[in-house]
């Protein structure tokens, strides 16, 4: 692993409570901190590959739309009617 330092400034009174909260799960500052930004890493790229996610089912839509492949809203209005149905009949079943 090619490691570097990180030094930056904080308040004196945070590190110190950082440092007896860190000590008390026995892990090191460094040790959370390391993990806090694997983390938000992490978190960076699925927020990423969702919003690519997103954006492509939107020009999924858009595409279909431009193509003229479209429901009216009384078909949506009808597969919503029988998803509600099929969905009370489920849930009336586990009630027995």
């Amino acid at each position: 692993m090619n490691e570097a330092t990180f030094t930056f400034r904080v308040d004196e009174a945070l590190k110190d409570q950082f440092a007896t909260a860190a000590k008390a799960c026995d892990r090191s500052g460094a040790q959370l901190l390391r993990d806090f930004m694997r983390d938000f890493v992490r978190q960076q790229r699925e927020m990423a590959a969702h919003e690519e996610w997103f954006r492509r089912q939107v020009q999924i839509g858009l595409d279909s739309a431009n193509a003229g492949e479209l429901l009216s809203g009384e078909d949506v209005e009808a597969e919503a009617v029988a998803w509600r149905a099929e969905t009370r009949r489920a849930i009336i079943g586990r009630v027995t």
